[in-house]
Protein backbone atom coordinates (compact mmCIF):
# COMPACT_ATOMS: atom_id res chain seq x y z
CA UNK A 1 0.00 0.00 0.00
CA UNK A 2 1.76 3.15 -1.22
CA UNK A 3 0.86 6.16 0.89
CA UNK A 4 2.43 9.58 0.60
CA UNK A 5 3.73 10.90 3.91
CA UNK A 6 4.36 14.22 5.60
CA UNK A 7 7.95 14.07 4.36
CA UNK A 8 6.69 13.96 0.78
CA UNK A 9 4.53 17.03 1.42
CA UNK A 10 7.38 18.94 3.04
CA UNK A 11 9.60 18.09 0.09
CA UNK A 12 6.98 19.55 -2.27
CA UNK A 13 6.87 22.71 -0.17
CA UNK A 14 4.19 24.11 2.14
CA UNK A 15 5.34 27.67 2.76
CA UNK A 16 2.33 29.96 2.46
CA UNK A 17 -0.05 27.03 1.81
CA UNK A 18 -3.01 26.05 3.94
CA UNK A 19 -2.72 22.56 5.41
CA UNK A 20 -5.67 20.85 7.05
CA UNK A 21 -4.53 18.37 9.71
CA UNK A 22 -6.85 15.79 11.27
CA UNK A 23 -5.34 15.17 14.70
CA UNK A 24 -6.49 12.93 17.53
CA UNK A 25 -6.84 15.25 20.51
CA UNK A 26 -9.51 13.23 22.30
CA UNK A 27 -8.00 13.40 25.78
CA UNK A 28 -9.69 12.58 29.10
CA UNK A 29 -10.89 15.47 31.24
CA UNK A 30 -11.77 15.55 34.94
CA UNK A 31 -14.95 17.05 36.39
CA UNK A 32 -13.34 20.49 36.35
CA UNK A 33 -12.49 20.23 32.65
CA UNK A 34 -8.78 19.71 33.29
CA UNK A 35 -6.80 17.32 31.09
CA UNK A 36 -5.80 14.21 33.06
CA UNK A 37 -3.67 12.55 30.37
CA UNK A 38 -2.22 14.74 27.58
CA UNK A 39 -0.64 11.79 25.76
CA UNK A 40 -2.54 12.22 22.50
CA UNK A 41 -1.84 15.95 22.37
CA UNK A 42 1.86 15.30 22.91
CA UNK A 43 1.80 12.68 20.13
CA UNK A 44 0.26 15.20 17.71
CA UNK A 45 3.03 17.77 18.14
CA UNK A 46 5.74 16.42 15.76
CA UNK A 47 3.55 16.71 12.66
CA UNK A 48 2.20 20.14 13.61
CA UNK A 49 5.64 21.45 14.54
CA UNK A 50 7.14 20.31 11.23
CA UNK A 51 4.41 22.10 9.28
CA UNK A 52 4.69 25.28 11.36
CA UNK A 53 8.45 25.39 10.94
CA UNK A 54 8.05 24.91 7.18
CA UNK A 55 5.79 27.96 6.99
CA UNK A 56 2.40 26.34 6.46
CA UNK A 57 -0.86 27.93 7.54
CA UNK A 58 -2.06 25.07 9.74
CA UNK A 59 -5.74 24.38 10.37
CA UNK A 60 -6.33 21.55 12.84
CA UNK A 61 -9.56 19.60 13.16
CA UNK A 62 -10.26 17.13 15.96
CA UNK A 63 -12.97 15.85 18.26
CA UNK A 64 -13.40 15.46 22.01
CA UNK A 65 -15.83 13.07 23.64
CA UNK A 66 -19.22 12.25 22.18
CA UNK A 67 -21.34 15.38 21.78
CA UNK A 68 -24.62 14.72 20.03
CA UNK A 69 -23.92 16.62 16.81
CA UNK A 70 -24.38 20.06 18.34
CA UNK A 71 -22.28 22.47 20.43
CA UNK A 72 -21.81 21.42 24.07
CA UNK A 73 -19.50 23.51 26.29
CA UNK A 74 -18.51 20.37 28.22
CA UNK A 75 -16.76 19.09 25.10
CA UNK A 76 -15.10 22.31 23.96
CA UNK A 77 -11.51 22.01 22.75
CA UNK A 78 -10.53 25.10 24.76
CA UNK A 79 -8.33 23.19 27.28
CA UNK A 80 -6.76 21.30 24.37
CA UNK A 81 -5.90 24.54 22.57
CA UNK A 82 -4.17 25.86 25.69
CA UNK A 83 -2.14 22.67 26.14
CA UNK A 84 -1.25 22.52 22.45
CA UNK A 85 -0.04 26.14 22.54
CA UNK A 86 2.15 25.30 25.51
CA UNK A 87 3.68 22.29 23.75
CA UNK A 88 4.22 24.10 20.44
CA UNK A 89 5.56 27.22 22.14
CA UNK A 90 3.30 29.47 20.09
CA UNK A 91 -0.22 30.85 20.06
CA UNK A 92 -2.94 28.46 18.94
CA UNK A 93 -6.17 30.17 17.96
CA UNK A 94 -9.41 28.35 18.78
CA UNK A 95 -12.27 29.00 16.40
CA UNK A 96 -15.66 29.48 18.00
CA UNK A 97 -17.24 27.06 15.55
CA UNK A 98 -16.37 24.20 13.19
CA UNK A 99 -16.76 25.69 9.72
CA UNK A 100 -18.87 28.77 10.45
CA UNK A 101 -18.18 32.49 10.28
CA UNK A 102 -15.50 32.52 13.00
CA UNK A 103 -13.58 29.58 11.53
CA UNK A 104 -13.68 31.10 8.05
CA UNK A 105 -12.64 34.59 9.12
CA UNK A 106 -9.81 33.30 11.29
CA UNK A 107 -8.54 30.99 8.53
CA UNK A 108 -8.49 33.89 6.07
CA UNK A 109 -6.31 35.87 8.49
CA UNK A 110 -3.67 33.18 8.98
CA UNK A 111 -0.05 33.99 8.13
CA UNK A 112 2.82 31.57 7.55
CA UNK A 113 3.44 29.39 10.61
CA UNK A 114 0.11 30.18 12.29
CA UNK A 115 -2.04 27.46 13.89
CA UNK A 116 -5.83 27.49 14.03
CA UNK A 117 -7.69 24.79 15.95
CA UNK A 118 -11.30 24.40 14.89
CA UNK A 119 -13.90 23.76 17.57
CA UNK A 120 -14.91 20.13 18.19
CA UNK A 121 -15.74 18.71 14.75
CA UNK A 122 -18.42 16.50 16.29
CA UNK A 123 -20.39 19.63 17.15
CA UNK A 124 -21.44 19.31 13.50
CA UNK A 125 -23.74 16.32 13.00
CA UNK A 126 -22.49 15.87 9.42
CA UNK A 127 -19.11 14.62 10.72
CA UNK A 128 -20.50 11.23 11.73
CA UNK A 129 -23.46 11.09 9.34
CA UNK A 130 -24.18 7.83 7.51
CA UNK A 131 -25.17 9.98 4.52
CA UNK A 132 -22.12 10.41 2.29
CA UNK A 133 -23.63 13.53 0.76
CA UNK A 134 -23.94 15.22 4.16
CA UNK A 135 -20.40 14.26 5.11
CA UNK A 136 -19.23 15.55 1.74
CA UNK A 137 -20.75 18.98 2.42
CA UNK A 138 -18.85 19.27 5.69
CA UNK A 139 -15.66 18.06 4.00
CA UNK A 140 -16.05 20.74 1.30
CA UNK A 141 -16.48 23.39 4.00
CA UNK A 142 -13.32 22.18 5.74
CA UNK A 143 -11.42 22.34 2.45
CA UNK A 144 -12.57 25.92 1.96
CA UNK A 145 -10.64 26.86 5.11
CA UNK A 146 -7.29 25.94 3.52
CA UNK A 147 -7.99 26.95 -0.07
CA UNK A 148 -7.67 25.23 -3.43
CA UNK A 149 -3.89 24.85 -3.19
CA UNK A 150 -4.18 23.31 0.29
CA UNK A 151 -3.29 19.81 1.43
CA UNK A 152 -4.68 17.30 3.91
CA UNK A 153 -2.57 15.49 6.49
CA UNK A 154 -4.16 12.58 8.33
CA UNK A 155 -2.50 12.31 11.74
CA UNK A 156 -5.27 11.01 14.00
CA UNK A 157 -4.71 7.27 14.07
CA UNK A 158 -7.35 6.86 16.76
CA UNK A 159 -10.07 7.71 14.20
CA UNK A 160 -8.84 6.12 10.96
CA UNK A 161 -11.23 3.22 11.46
CA UNK A 162 -14.13 5.67 11.07
CA UNK A 163 -15.63 6.76 7.74
CA UNK A 164 -16.15 10.34 8.86
CA UNK A 165 -16.00 13.68 7.08
CA UNK A 166 -12.77 14.97 8.63
CA UNK A 167 -11.07 11.58 8.33
CA UNK A 168 -12.25 10.07 5.05
CA UNK A 169 -14.18 12.52 2.87
CA UNK A 170 -11.66 15.38 2.98
CA UNK A 171 -8.98 13.06 1.62
CA UNK A 172 -11.04 12.75 -1.57
CA UNK A 173 -10.95 16.52 -2.08
CA UNK A 174 -7.32 17.44 -1.35
CA UNK A 175 -3.84 16.05 -1.98
CA UNK A 176 -3.51 13.73 1.01
CA UNK A 177 -0.64 12.52 3.18
CA UNK A 178 -0.09 10.40 6.29
CA UNK A 179 1.26 12.41 9.20
CA UNK A 180 4.17 11.25 11.34
CA UNK A 181 1.88 9.53 13.82
CA UNK A 182 -0.27 7.64 11.31
CA UNK A 183 2.75 6.55 9.25
CA UNK A 184 4.48 5.22 12.37
CA UNK A 185 1.37 3.35 13.53
CA UNK A 186 0.91 1.62 10.19
CA UNK A 187 4.58 0.60 10.15
CA UNK A 188 4.36 -0.81 13.68
CA UNK A 189 1.15 -2.74 13.08
CA UNK A 190 2.59 -4.21 9.90
CA UNK A 191 5.39 -5.67 12.03
CA UNK A 192 2.81 -7.34 14.25
CA UNK A 193 0.89 -8.88 11.36
CA UNK A 194 3.29 -9.67 8.54
CA UNK A 195 6.22 -11.55 10.06
CA UNK A 196 6.47 -11.12 13.85
CA UNK A 197 9.51 -12.47 15.67
CA UNK A 198 8.71 -15.44 17.89
CA UNK A 199 7.70 -16.26 20.53
CA UNK A 200 4.81 -13.85 19.90
CA UNK A 201 2.72 -12.98 22.97
CA UNK A 202 -0.51 -10.99 23.15
CA UNK A 203 -1.97 -9.64 26.38
CA UNK A 204 -5.65 -8.68 26.37
CA UNK A 205 -7.59 -7.11 29.23
CA UNK A 206 -10.46 -4.72 29.69
CA UNK A 207 -14.03 -5.33 30.69
CA UNK A 208 -15.90 -7.14 27.92
CA UNK A 209 -15.12 -10.26 25.91
CA UNK A 210 -17.43 -8.97 23.17
CA UNK A 211 -15.17 -5.94 22.65
CA UNK A 212 -12.15 -8.17 22.04
CA UNK A 213 -13.77 -11.24 20.49
CA UNK A 214 -12.80 -10.43 16.90
CA UNK A 215 -9.17 -9.78 17.78
CA UNK A 216 -8.99 -12.96 19.89
CA UNK A 217 -10.31 -15.00 16.96
CA UNK A 218 -7.91 -13.28 14.57
CA UNK A 219 -4.78 -13.60 16.71
CA UNK A 220 -5.21 -16.87 18.59
CA UNK A 221 -4.23 -18.98 15.56
CA UNK A 222 -1.16 -16.78 14.94
CA UNK A 223 0.40 -16.26 18.37
CA UNK A 224 2.32 -18.47 20.77
CA UNK A 225 0.80 -17.01 23.95
CA UNK A 226 -2.51 -15.24 24.57
CA UNK A 227 -2.81 -13.89 28.11
CA UNK A 228 -6.30 -12.82 29.21
CA UNK A 229 -6.95 -10.68 32.28
CA UNK A 230 -9.15 -7.80 33.34
CA UNK A 231 -12.92 -8.02 33.67
CA UNK A 232 -13.17 -10.17 30.55
CA UNK A 233 -11.32 -13.06 32.22
CA UNK A 234 -14.34 -13.87 34.42
CA UNK A 235 -16.46 -14.89 31.45
CA UNK A 236 -13.66 -17.29 30.47
CA UNK A 237 -13.44 -18.62 34.05
CA UNK A 238 -17.22 -19.10 34.04
CA UNK A 239 -16.84 -21.01 30.77
CA UNK A 240 -14.59 -23.42 32.67
CA UNK A 241 -17.40 -23.95 35.17
CA UNK A 242 -15.80 -21.86 37.92
CA UNK A 243 -17.78 -19.59 40.27
CA UNK A 244 -17.09 -15.88 39.67
CA UNK A 245 -19.17 -14.33 42.47
CA UNK A 246 -20.40 -10.86 41.59
CA UNK A 247 -17.56 -10.24 39.12
CA UNK A 248 -18.22 -8.71 35.73
CA UNK A 249 -19.75 -11.42 33.56
CA UNK A 250 -21.14 -11.60 30.02
CA UNK A 251 -23.50 -14.53 30.35
CA UNK A 252 -24.28 -14.53 26.63
CA UNK A 253 -20.57 -14.98 25.79
CA UNK A 254 -19.94 -18.08 27.93
CA UNK A 255 -20.52 -20.59 25.11
CA UNK A 256 -18.29 -18.54 22.79
CA UNK A 257 -15.53 -18.59 25.41
CA UNK A 258 -15.94 -22.36 25.82
CA UNK A 259 -15.36 -22.75 22.09
CA UNK A 260 -12.23 -20.57 22.18
CA UNK A 261 -10.82 -22.49 25.14
CA UNK A 262 -11.46 -25.80 23.36
CA UNK A 263 -9.74 -24.64 20.16
CA UNK A 264 -6.83 -22.77 21.69
CA UNK A 265 -6.20 -24.53 25.00
CA UNK A 266 -2.45 -24.53 24.37
CA UNK A 267 -2.36 -20.78 23.66
CA UNK A 268 -4.83 -19.09 26.04
CA UNK A 269 -3.62 -18.41 29.58
CA UNK A 270 -6.06 -17.34 32.30
CA UNK A 271 -5.37 -16.10 35.85
CA UNK A 272 -4.91 -18.71 38.56
CA UNK A 273 -5.56 -16.32 41.43
CA UNK A 274 -7.70 -13.22 41.77
CA UNK A 275 -7.78 -10.15 44.00
CA UNK A 276 -11.41 -9.96 45.13
CA UNK A 277 -13.27 -7.21 46.97
CA UNK A 278 -16.61 -6.83 48.72
CA UNK A 279 -17.51 -3.81 46.60
CA UNK A 280 -16.23 -1.68 43.71
CA UNK A 281 -14.36 0.99 45.65
CA UNK A 282 -10.80 2.17 46.17
CA UNK A 283 -10.96 1.36 49.90
CA UNK A 284 -12.89 -1.91 49.64
CA UNK A 285 -11.85 -4.83 51.81
CA UNK A 286 -9.91 -7.22 49.60
CA UNK A 287 -8.13 -10.57 49.61
CA UNK A 288 -6.38 -12.93 47.21
CA UNK A 289 -8.17 -16.18 46.39
CA UNK A 290 -7.60 -19.03 43.95
CA UNK A 291 -9.47 -18.57 40.68
CA UNK A 292 -11.87 -21.40 41.60
CA UNK A 293 -12.65 -19.97 45.06
CA UNK A 294 -14.20 -16.56 44.38
CA UNK A 295 -16.80 -16.03 47.16
CA UNK A 296 -20.42 -15.63 46.10
CA UNK A 297 -20.85 -11.96 47.02
CA UNK A 298 -17.32 -10.80 46.16
CA UNK A 299 -16.05 -9.41 42.87
CA UNK A 300 -12.71 -9.81 41.13
CA UNK A 301 -10.94 -6.48 40.59
CA UNK A 302 -7.40 -7.61 39.68
CA UNK A 303 -5.32 -10.65 38.87
CA UNK A 304 -3.37 -12.10 41.79
CA UNK A 305 0.40 -12.31 42.42
CA UNK A 306 0.75 -15.93 41.25
CA UNK A 307 -0.87 -14.99 37.96
CA UNK A 308 1.44 -12.00 37.58
CA UNK A 309 4.45 -14.27 38.08
CA UNK A 310 3.17 -16.83 35.56
CA UNK A 311 2.34 -14.22 32.96
CA UNK A 312 5.65 -12.43 33.52
CA UNK A 313 7.56 -15.67 32.90
CA UNK A 314 5.83 -15.99 29.52
CA UNK A 315 6.19 -12.34 28.53
CA UNK A 316 9.84 -11.79 29.45
CA UNK A 317 10.86 -14.55 27.05
CA UNK A 318 8.77 -13.27 24.14
CA UNK A 319 10.35 -11.58 21.11
CA UNK A 320 7.13 -9.75 20.11
CA UNK A 321 4.47 -8.50 22.54
CA UNK A 322 1.18 -6.69 21.92
CA UNK A 323 -0.73 -5.47 24.98
CA UNK A 324 -4.25 -4.03 24.95
CA UNK A 325 -6.30 -3.65 28.12
CA UNK A 326 -5.48 -3.47 31.86
CA UNK A 327 -5.40 -6.53 34.11
CA UNK A 328 -7.59 -4.92 36.76
CA UNK A 329 -9.01 -1.66 38.06
CA UNK A 330 -5.65 0.10 37.93
CA UNK A 331 -7.26 3.46 38.73
CA UNK A 332 -7.52 2.17 42.34
CA UNK A 333 -4.03 1.68 43.82
CA UNK A 334 -5.12 -1.43 45.72
CA UNK A 335 -6.05 -3.12 42.43
CA UNK A 336 -3.22 -1.86 40.23
CA UNK A 337 -0.58 -4.50 40.99
CA UNK A 338 -1.65 -6.86 38.21
CA UNK A 339 -1.47 -4.24 35.49
CA UNK A 340 1.81 -2.91 36.89
CA UNK A 341 3.36 -6.37 37.09
CA UNK A 342 2.43 -7.33 33.53
CA UNK A 343 3.60 -3.95 32.21
CA UNK A 344 6.93 -4.30 34.02
CA UNK A 345 7.39 -7.74 32.48
CA UNK A 346 6.85 -6.22 29.04
CA UNK A 347 9.42 -3.52 29.85
CA UNK A 348 11.84 -6.32 30.75
CA UNK A 349 11.15 -8.01 27.42
CA UNK A 350 11.87 -4.73 25.64
CA UNK A 351 15.19 -4.50 27.45
CA UNK A 352 16.04 -7.99 26.17
CA UNK A 353 15.43 -6.91 22.58
CA UNK A 354 11.76 -7.73 22.11
CA UNK A 355 9.50 -5.60 19.92
CA UNK A 356 6.73 -4.45 22.27
CA UNK A 357 3.58 -2.49 21.47
CA UNK A 358 1.05 -0.97 23.86
CA UNK A 359 -2.27 -0.87 22.03
CA UNK A 360 -3.57 2.51 23.10
CA UNK A 361 -6.64 3.34 25.18
CA UNK A 362 -6.61 2.34 28.84
CA UNK A 363 -3.29 0.52 28.46
CA UNK A 364 -1.50 3.70 27.39
CA UNK A 365 -3.21 5.61 30.20
CA UNK A 366 -2.05 2.94 32.65
CA UNK A 367 1.57 3.29 31.53
CA UNK A 368 1.47 6.98 32.31
CA UNK A 369 -0.65 6.92 35.47
CA UNK A 370 1.41 4.13 37.05
CA UNK A 371 4.61 6.03 36.35
CA UNK A 372 6.08 3.41 34.03
CA UNK A 373 8.80 4.49 31.58
CA UNK A 374 7.31 5.21 28.17
CA UNK A 375 10.63 4.35 26.56
CA UNK A 376 10.32 0.92 28.14
CA UNK A 377 8.07 -0.04 25.23
CA UNK A 378 8.96 -0.07 21.54
CA UNK A 379 5.74 1.76 20.66
CA UNK A 380 2.72 3.17 22.50
CA UNK A 381 -0.23 3.44 20.15
CA UNK A 382 -2.68 6.33 20.30
CA UNK A 383 -5.52 4.35 18.75
CA UNK A 384 -6.92 1.43 20.71
CA UNK A 385 -9.93 0.67 18.52
CA UNK A 386 -8.07 1.34 15.29
CA UNK A 387 -5.17 -0.87 16.38
CA UNK A 388 -7.50 -3.75 17.17
CA UNK A 389 -9.39 -3.46 13.89
CA UNK A 390 -6.10 -3.44 11.96
CA UNK A 391 -4.99 -6.60 13.76
CA UNK A 392 -8.38 -8.17 13.03
CA UNK A 393 -7.56 -7.69 9.35
CA UNK A 394 -10.22 -5.07 8.70
CA UNK A 395 -9.85 -2.31 6.13
CA UNK A 396 -9.48 1.04 7.86
CA UNK A 397 -11.27 3.69 5.74
CA UNK A 398 -8.99 6.50 6.87
CA UNK A 399 -5.92 4.53 5.75
CA UNK A 400 -7.26 3.04 2.53
CA UNK A 401 -8.41 6.46 1.30
CA UNK A 402 -4.85 7.78 1.64
CA UNK A 403 -3.71 5.11 -0.81
CA UNK A 404 -6.54 5.78 -3.24
CA UNK A 405 -4.76 7.02 -6.36
CA UNK A 406 -8.12 7.80 -7.95
CA UNK A 407 -8.75 10.46 -5.33
CA UNK A 408 -8.13 14.02 -6.41
CA UNK A 409 -4.52 15.08 -5.95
Amino acid sequence: MAIRTLQDLLAEGVEGRGVLVRSDLNVPLDEDGQITDPGRIIASVPTLKALVEAGAKVVVTAHLGRPKGEPDPKYSLAPVAAKLADLLGRNVQLAGDVVGYDALSRSEGLTDGDVLLLENVRFDARETSKDAGERGKLAAALVELVGEDGAFVSDGFGVVHREQASVYDVAKLLPHYAGTLVAAEVEVLAKLTEDPRRPYAVVLGGSKVSDKLAVIEALAPKVDTLVIGGGMCFTFLAAQGLPVGSSLLQQEMIDTCKGLLDRYADVIHLPRDIVVAEKFAADAESKVVHANEIPEDWMGLDIGPESVDRFAALLTEAKTVFWNGPMGVFEFEKFAAGTRGVAEAIVTATGKGAFTVVGGGDSAAAVRSLGLPEDGFSHISTGGGASLEYLEGKQLPGISVLADEAAEG
